[in-house]
């Protein structure tokens, strides 16, 4: 039997890699040996990998910079409007892979390491995950930057120098980033603290505290249309060095203190907000980047011609013309102050011209539909932090109860419902109700989600204004999330229909005429079978839970379902299992910690459990991410998408794996709504409550011990783990677990419980007939062409921003005319 194929070798036979032309080889090769040589100061008696990465790294950004700066001369030349997308994260991946691909290198790569002697999978595995972000939002981010065509855009975000994952600092960035360059010459100051002074010719924000903030440019390249786009990241410096008159009389450590303050800002991405220093660092970070941001744009602005300084436009009325901000979630929602504020303090317009420009510029993307999850700030620390913000957040509250009052004249509780301050304890300043007053437009991630809060969170203000409340279905990116992970199905796929499917998703509708054939789903089901031997020896089954999936559904409920029949039956025939579980905790929530804990716990039982054997296995997967991901969902066979329906906004996993020919079981909620339309609901494993059924138990009352008393299976379980079955030598470990799904639990877990169940009978039915299981999948990746994220950013630019998405290539940097 011949030896499975490495992912790197799948790569290197697909077609739509680029050609490796002799040329191209030798001039990669020459570059290479340039950079090891004079960038790393190496040479080959004392490179090692991460050297040999960098210089490969080095060679390739070459390949960008010609791109990237054409890019932005044909910007200024054309003078189009620009769309600045602010996210808290952006979490991309790794940059190296992603690069080649786009600027189809990777063959031509891939032969000139070979000719060297180097290995290209060593030298991509040298690439750390830039720790730009946690999860789901920065995931969406990040694919968002990648897209075929090209509204011209711009990403801002804080450049944090270490995220904390599985509780230790992952310092992605302590070999240096080649990607990226600073921009010393765009600084900024950001001011914090002080207090205002109200005179005849306007407001001063005065005494504040200066933080400057150093733009680092990194080159997003479209695929293979020569556009390359630019995240601009963020990054706190302290005014000066050192505070000369306190060093010189003995005070260097405070005055390395106040150095280190300063730059704490983009130090840790969300910091543990259980204390008010946490909180206060936090805010401080949404601010940091939202200033920085809109002075960049500011600035980008007024100026006439690539690289001058020279201020050519000043009529503001003209901004939303040229500038379009989106804002992703709340967590820059200080935009909006911080946009008027410039305008009224500094540009001296009257509030009715900066308000109208406000609102025509910025609009804002929502995703959560659980209300706990939206932020709302203590008003006693905007008046400390931001003194000048919160009153322009009190005019603009005062002005906008006065148009809900006009509209529904007498409905006081209206007025409180819509309020941006939070009264009643102690106040806050709900940051969603002001995303929404001060956009022209507020768009959910997937259609239930919109749906939902039209309905139900934002209903108030929907009566208010329909007009401004969309839906744009979350996506994800092909590039990424099939031809760089899964080769091989991409292959397979352009065998059939061609590579056009890369570029628009949709076109794979066309393998829904493949769905009989025989030898398309011999192919198809080969592709897994060779991921599962070559990549990690993943056994039939995977599931992935996302964070809220995890921490609030309970997946080790779910996960411990075969124990107690395995153990009870162990002569049956058990399709075997491996359940893979991913997902963080935030440092602070200790619920989801001890849920982690219980996983793993699951895991030392059932992986050593004798009867149990090969049948079941447990894997929670530390510091998942998206290298990793590439990995395993290209591998997984079943996605579990199973949050309680109306509570998960959409979610961009589930159509990761559908994409790479997983079935998903889950419950109608998020994008599994729509998945179930574009495949067929026949297609999907569906369980489950609908949004109708979780508002009619409401009504009634969920009790979740009527399901413990009435399912003996679930009964068990859960006397397992509160007995300290798991945990024997802590017995009383997971008691608050259970403490909560018994009394506490608001997603209610226990009802879906027996339809869950009754589900994965069926899966384990259909698995055990292979060819229908793959006929299925193919009905499944045909049915993946909605969920581009190409598609979802063309309808950003179109309903939202206002410009059109181009298809158009600019010339090569190389071309001479």
């Amino acid at each position: 039997m011949s030896k499975p194929l490495s992912d790197h070798d799948r790569r290197k036979q697909i077609s739509v890699r680029g050609l490796a032309g002799v040329e191209n080889v030798a001039e990669l090769k020459q570059t290479f040996n340039r950079h090891l040589h004079f960038t790393l100061v190496k040479d080959r008696n004392v490179a090692a990998t991460r050297d040999y990465y960098f210089a490969l790294a080095h060679t390739v950004r070459e390949h960008l910079i010609g791109r990237w700066i054409r890019t932005q001369q044909h910007y200024y030349e054309k003078d189009p409007k620009r769309v600045y997308y602010i996210s808290l994260e952006f979490y991309m991946g790794r940059t190296l892979q992603n690069t080649m691909v786009n600027l189809a290198l990777e063959n031509a790569c891939d032969e000139a390491m070979y000719q060297i002697g180097l290995d290209m999978e060593e030298l991509e595995d040298m690439e750390e995950d830039a720790g730009l972000g946690n999860g789901g939002l920065g995931r969406l981010a990040g694919g968002h930057l990648f897209k075929s065509h090209s509204p011209k855009c711009f990403s801002k975000w804080i450049k944090m120098y270490i995220l904390f994952k599985v509780e230790e600092a992952d310092d992605w960035l302590r070999y240096g980033n080649p990607w990226e360059k600073a921009r010393p010459e765009y600084m900024r100051p950001v001011h914090f603290y002080g207090k205002t002074e109200h005179h005849p010719d306007g407001v001063k924000w005065v005494d504040t505290q200066v933080v400057l903030a150093l733009p680092y440019d990194t080159p997003v390249p479209g695929y293979r249309n020569n556009y390359v786009n630019t995240m601009r990241l963020w990054s706190a410096k302290a005014p000066c060095e050192f505070n000369l008159k306190d060093f010189n009389i003995g005070g260097y450590i405070q005055a390395v203190l106040d150095r280190n303050l300063a730059e704490n800002i983009s130090r840790v991405l969300y910091p543990n907000d259980n204390f008010f220093e946490g909180k206060e660092l936090r805010l401080k970070q949404e601010y940091f980047v939202v200033s920085a941001t809109l002075q960049d744009i500011i600035r980008r602005f007024k100026v006439s011609k690539f690289g001058s300084r020279e201020i050519a436009r000043t009529d503001f009325s003209k901004l939303p013309d040229k500038v379009a901000i989106q804002l992703n979630d709340t967590h820059p929602s200080m935009a909006i102050p911080e946009l008027m504020r410039v305008l009224v303090d500094i540009e001296k317009l009257s509030w009715d011209n900066a308000w109208d420009i406000c609102v025509r510029t910025c609009a804002y993307t929502n995703h959560t539909v659980l209300p706990e999850a939206l932020e709302r700030w203590p008003v006693d620390l905007f008046a400390h932090l931001l003194p000048r913000h919160l009153e322009i957040i009190y005019e603009i509250n005062r002005r906008h109860l006065e148009k809900v009052a006009a509209k529904f004249p007498g409905d006081h509780d209206r007025l409180r419902r819509m309020s941006l301050i939070e009264e009643g304890g102690q106040k806050r300043i709900n940051m969603a109700h002001l995303c929404i007053v001060g956009s022209h437009a507020v768009n959910g991630v997937a259609q239930i989600h919109s749906d939902i809060l039209k309905a139900t969170v934002f209903k108030d203000f929907y009566e208010m204004e329909p007009h401004k409340f969309q839906n744009k279905t979350n996506g994800i990116t092909p590039r990424r999330w099939l031809v760089m992970c899964n080769p091989g199905l991409a292959e397979v796929i352009a065998e059939r229909i061609g590579e056009d499917f890369i570029r628009d998703l949709s076109q794979l509708k066309v393998l829904r005429k493949y769905v009989n054939d025989e030898a398309f789903i011999r192919d198809v089901a080969k592709v897994k079978q060779l991921i599962c031997q070559s990549e990690i020896n993943i056994l039939p089954y995977k599931v992935h839970a996302t964070t809220q999936q995890l921490f609030s559904n309970c997946q080790p409920l779910k996960v411990f379902v075969p124990v107690p029949s395995i153990s009870k039956e162990p002569n049956k025939h058990w399709t075997p299992r491996t359940v893979m579980i991913g997902g963080k905790a935030a440092p602070g929530y200790h619920t989801a910690k001890m849920i982690i804990r219980l996983i793993t716990a699951i895991g030392d039982v059932v992986n050593n459990d004798p009867v149990i054997g090969d049948r079941l296995k447990v894997i929670f997967l530390e510091n998942y991410r998206v290298t990793l991901a590439e990995k395993v969902i290209p591998a997984a066979d079943l996605s579990e998408q199973i949050s309680t329906a109306g509570t998960e906004a959409s979610g961009t996993g589930n159509m990761k794996f559908m994409l790479n020919g997983a079935l998903t079981i889950g419950t109608m909620d998020g994008a599994n709504v729509e998945m179930a339309e574009e495949a067929g609901e026949d297609n999907l494993f569906i369980f489950g409550m609908r949004v109708d059924d979780v508002e009619a138990l409401d009504k009634k009352g969920y009790h979740a011990a009527e399901y413990y008393n009435h399912l003996p299976e679930l009964k068990q379980a859960i006397d397992q783990i509160a007995g300290g079955f798991f945990s024997p030598k802590q017995p009383d470990l997971f008691k608050e677990i259970v403490n909560m799904l018994m009394h506490h639990d608001r997603f209610k877990v226990f009802a879906d419980y027996e339809d869950y169940i009754k589900c994965q009978e069926k899966v384990n039915d259909l698995y055990k007939n292979p060819r229908e299981w793959t006929k299925k999948v193919i009905y499944n990746i045909a049915g993946c062409g909605k969920f581009s994220s190409d598609r979802t950013i063309a309808q950003y630019a179109r309903e939202i921003w206002g410009v059109e998405p181009t298809l158009e290539k600019l010339p090569n940097p190389d071309d001479k005319h």
